[in-house]
């Protein structure tokens, strides 16, 4: 079996994170086996996902993008903003629409607007047909309710950076969605992520940095990046008790399964 190709599922490349250039991050993270990226579009007005989509535009199929609004910015939703998302969500190089969801953390938005945000893009990721990149954060049981309510079976997605329990995690796998670990995976303290990481079905699993954010140990309080993905994939794999190359085939082939991302050799 030849190098370990990975694919980050799950990354913010926008320039106010990596001021020195997206094509230094990339280059970085190709040297390091990341063969393939998930570049997620979020952010005030859209501005994200239109910086996700050019950049899947300029470097080809081995980076896709997704559009949405983030839990966080639910509030500044307005028409002009649903009538964007749902022209973006179309776009050949969107593959999924999110992130999405709940985040009762930091109640950036109110609650009863985030929900409502969220299942609006539940019904929009349904007319185009594409899975959903969810965001939840001390809101389970709302996250869920909002999930089946919705009928989010219908398309399935991802629950990003997951960091809930087993119980979650068999409803979430029920609807169809995929669990991607992050850099948490490598904390000491997060006893029911090791466990669900464990435990799922290899054929649902997913890795991912979630860069800028959450850089795995060693490189934790630092600045995460895509190139990091080998750390919290080593431990993923440590869990599972399967090498680094098993565990690098099954998430690679499951990251172009559900978002048809052609992985590169690095």
């Amino acid at each position: 079996m030849g190098k370990p190709i990975f694919v980050d599922t799950h990354c913010h490349l926008d320039a106010h994170y990596f001021p020195e250039g997206s094509d230094a991050v990339i280059a970085r993270a190709r040297a390091a086996g990341v063969g393939g990226f998930v570049v997620i579009g979020v952010g005030e007005k859209m501005q994200g996902a239109r910086n996700a989509i050019a950049l899947s535009e300029r470097v080809g199929p081995s980076l896709v993008a997704t559009a949405g609004v983030h839990p966080h910015d639910a509030a500044v939703v307005d028409d002009a903003v649903r009538a964007e998302l749902e022209v973006l969500a179309a776009h050949t190089c969107v593959v999924a629409v999110g992130e999405m969801g709940l985040d009762y953390h930091y109640d950036n938005s109110p609650r009863d607007v985030q929900r409502a945000v969220f299942a609006q893009q539940i019904a929009l990721a349904k007319r185009v047909k594409k899975p959903i990149v969810l965001h939840t954060r001390e809101a389970a049981v709302d996250t869920l309710d909002v999930l089946e309510s919705e009928g989010a079976c219908d398309v399935g997605g991802v629950v990003h950076c997951f960091s809930e329990d087993r119980a979650f995690a068999e409803r979430a796998l029920a609807m169809g969605f995929y669990l991607s670990f992050s850099g948490i995976v490598t904390f000491k303290s997060a006893k029911s992520v090791h466990d669900v990481a464990a435990w799922a079905p290899l054929d649902r699993v997913l890795v991912e940095t979630d860069s800028p954010y959450l850089a795995p140990i060693p490189h934790r309080g630092k600045p995460c990046e895509p190139s990091y993905i080998v750390h919290t994939a080593a431990r993923v794999a440590e869990l599972r008790g399967i090498t680094l190359e098993v565990l690098a085939e099954a998430t690679t082939a499951n990251a172009a399964k559900l978002f048809s991302v052609r992985a590169t050799s690095c």
